[in-house]
C-alpha cells in the first residue's frame, strides 16, 4: 500500500513538473518549449512533437508499433509524413493489416532495432495482455520469440535515407544501446521522441542513473528537451532548430 502510495505520489509531482514545461523532475533536465507543441495520436500512443518543424513528405522512423498506430497515421494525414515502422511482434503486424490497410505512405517492417544486425530473443512482459516484448528481458520473464533486429545505420543505409526529420522508439529498454550507437554513428535527426521503459518496470536498480546519462549524452550530441509527456516519453529536437 505505502509502495502504491509513493508511485501515486510520483506521477503526480512528474505530471505538474511536466505541465508546468520547466524542468523533468526525474532527471532534472530543463524542458524548453516550442510554440505549437502538439499531441498527435491517442492518449496512450501518441506523441508531443513540433507542429512546425515537420515538412510535408518528412521521413520518419517509428520504431515499436505494439497495437497502437494513432500516431504513425495522426502524422500522415496531418503532414503527409512517409513513415517507416518497425516491430517484428506478430501482434503488431496483425493491428498493422488491420488498421493502416491502403495506406500508402505507411510501410511496416518485421524487424526490430538494436546496435547490431542479428537475430535475438525477444522476452514478454509480465502482464500477459500486454503487446510489449523486450530484448534486454525487462521484465524478467521467461517467454520469449526469436526476432530480426538491425543497427539504425544499417536500416537507413538499406532505405537509401541519409537523414531523418523524426524517430519515434519504444522498444522496452533497448533505447539506451539505440542512442549510443546513434551517436557512435553521426546519424542526422531532426527530432527524437523516446520512451525510456524502466520508468514503468523499476525492476532494476539504478533505472534513474540510465536514464540521465542516456538524456545528458543527447544532450551533448547537440539536442534539446522540448516536451514530456507524462511520465516518459520525451521529445528531444535539435538544438539549432530550436528558436
Amino acid at each position: 500500500m505505502i509502495h502504491k502510495f509513493r508511485s501515486l505520489i510520483e506521477w503526480i509531482v512528474i505530471s505538474v513538473c511536466a505541465r508546468i514545461g520547466n524542468r523533468d523532475y526525474l532527471t532534472g533536465t530543463r524542458i524548453q518549449k516550442i510554440d505549437n507543441t502538439l499531441q498527435i495520436g491517442s492518449s496512450y500512443g501518441g506523441w508531443l512533437i513540433p507542429v512546425d518543424l515537420i515538412r510535408n513528405k518528412a521521413v520518419c522512423y517509428c520504431v515499436g508499433v505494439g497495437e497502437d498506430i494513432t500516431f504513425d497515421l495522426g502524422i500522415i494525414e496531418r503532414f503527409g509524413c512517409e513513415v517507416y515502422a518497425f516491430d517484428p511482434m506478430p501482434r503488431a503486424k496483425a493491428h498493422v493489416e488491420a488498421h493502416a490497410r491502403g495506406v500508402s505512405d505507411f510501410k511496416h517492417f518485421e524487424i526490430g532495432l538494436w546496435d547490431v544486425d542479428d537475430t535475438v530473443k525477444m522476452y514478454a512482459h509480465s502482464n500477459p495482455a500486454s503487446t510489449s516484448y523486450s530484448i534486454t528481458n525487462l521484465h524478467q520473464t521467461e517467454s520469449y520469440f526469436e526476432a530480426r533486429v538491425k543497427r539504425l545505420s544499417s536500416i537507413m543505409s538499406e532505405m537509401r535515407h541519409s537523414r531523418l526529420d523524426l524517430l519515434k522508439i519504444d522498444i522496452e529498454g533497448a533505447e539506451y544501446k539505440v542512442v549510443d550507437s546513434i551517436i557512435s554513428d553521426g546519424l542526422d535527426i531532426d527530432i527524437i521522441c523516446i520512451e525510456y521503459d524502466e520508468i514503468h518496470s523499476k525492476n532494476h536498480p539504478g533505472y534513474q542513473d540510465r536514464i540521465k546519462d542516456s538524456i545528458q549524452k543527447l544532450l551533448d550530441y547537440g539536442y534539446t528537451l522540448t516536451a514530456l509527456k507524462p511520465k516518459s516519453d520525451y521529445t528531444f529536437v535539435k538544438t539549432s532548430l530550436v528558436s
